[in-house]
């Protein structure tokens, strides 16, 4: 086992009518909140008025910040950044799912940090070291941004998409009511349990480390997302498997599967390089990508990929077969939830350009090898783009 940090700071708040106490638990940390949110779904569901209510009772003050993207975008982030300011927030809570929380971070470290640009510090090339606090009111299991310290954020204007990963990036508390899961159309609990399952295999394919109890935490993880999303996907309306999944989804991404191991993310590096190009879903992004990915790769960690298919799959196959089976089960089971499984089912027909352009954005002009299974270079990486058509 690998020597690790473990840090999870942010308070939970969970269950039916959770959001009621998003007041008392956000005057913890500020006054004044922008609340940042989506198109309307929040609207919709009522969820945004119980979140004002609550505010209001425990005294906060509070202005509207609508608009966030699927992808979000740096554009609106700076736009955040500006109500924030001539607000004087003193707190940033996001509304939704993933990318509102994650436009939600990045106003908080531009306001936080004025002077500084933005992309700049999301590049790492200006350093910063102060944030807003921000708290997450969640309606969807996916991302898991509402406990990882990460964010992502995508510049339209150099077509560039990039995360960042940061303890600054931690929200100081978490509000999840899973009721608000079954207001989400099927193909966004599909992608969200896309998105949880692949953060969850990001940090165990890696060979060479024995974390026993990292990996049983991780394999009990993908055996009840397997089992709730699908019953979520089928029923948005059944709370027990959508509560599952909730949980499941902060679990995945705060960093607890990969203690003692370590991660990886060179898949997710795909599929932001798909995002950027063609803004897609992305989750969608990585179901299409990620059968080609373990295609590449499977041989040189046949024991990870074995172990995952018994533990996880329960399939009784020995060896490659093992192997190869377990492969097959789960880009089975992303296609009966919904999933594309290959860039023509996202809806992508590449060039020989696309192919290439593609390779070098993932890998930052083939300067950065991905995987921590073997390392791969752009040509590597545009092969498994081309095995993903």
């Amino acid at each position: 086992m690998d020597n690790f940090r473990y840090y999870a700071p942010t308070e939970v708040i969970f269950g039916k009518n959770a959001e009621e106490k998003t007041g008392e638990t956000a005057a913890k940390y500020g006054k004044r909140a922008l609340l940042v949110y989506g198109k309307g779904s929040v609207v919709k569901s009522g969820l945004l008025d119980k979140v004002k209510g609550s505010l209001k009772d425990a005294g906060i003050e509070y202005k509207d910040f609508g608009g966030a993207k699927p992808n979000p975008t740096l554009a609106h982030a700076e736009d955040g950044i500006k109500e924030a300011l001539e607000f004087g927030s003193d707190l940033i809570i996001g509304i939704g799912g993933g990318s509102a929380i994650d436009t939600a971070k990045a106003i908080a470290h531009g306001a936080a940090n004025p002077d500084k640009n933005l992309w700049e510090m999301w590049t790492r090339k200006v350093p910063f070291k102060s944030s807003l606090p921000t708290g997450a009111v969640l309606t969807i299991a996916a991302a898991g941004s509402e406990m990882s310290d990460s964010a992502v954020l995508t510049n339209e204007e150099i077509g560039k998409k990039a995360g960042i990963n940061t303890d600054l990036n931690r929200c100081r508390f978490a509000i999840m009511d899973p009721e608000y899961g079954s207001t989400l159309p099927k193909e966004q609990i599909a992608a969200g349990v896309a998105d949880i399952m692949m953060h969850t295999m990001e940090r165990y394919f890696i060979p060479g480390v024995r974390c026993d109890v990292t990996d049983e935490i991780a394999e009990g993880l993908l055996r009840a997302v397997i089992k709730n999303g699908a019953a979520a996907v089928k029923d948005p309306t059944d709370t027990e498997a959508m509560s599952e999944i909730f949980w499941a989804s902060s679990l995945s991404h705060n960093n607890l599967t990969e203690c003692g191991r370590g991660k990886d993310f060179s898949v997710h590096k795909l599929g932001h390089a798909l995002s950027a190009k063609y803004d897609v879903t992305h989750g969608a992004s990585l179901s299409a990508v990620w059968g080609s990915w373990a295609g590449a790769l499977y041989k040189d960690a046949p024991g990870r990929f074995e172990r995952f298919a018994k533990k996880v799959w329960s399939v009784t196959e020995e060896g490659e077969a093992a192997a190869l089976s377990g492969i097959n089960k789960t880009v089975e089971f992303f296609r009966s939830i919904g999933m594309p499984v290959s860039l023509s089912e996202l809806g992508i027909k590449a060039s020989d350009e696309d192919y290439r352009a593609l390779s070098l954005d993932a890998t930052m002009q083939d300067t950065v090898k991905l995987s921590r299974i073997r390392p791969l270079d752009a040509k590597e990486v545009e092969k498994i783009y081309r095995m993903a058509e």
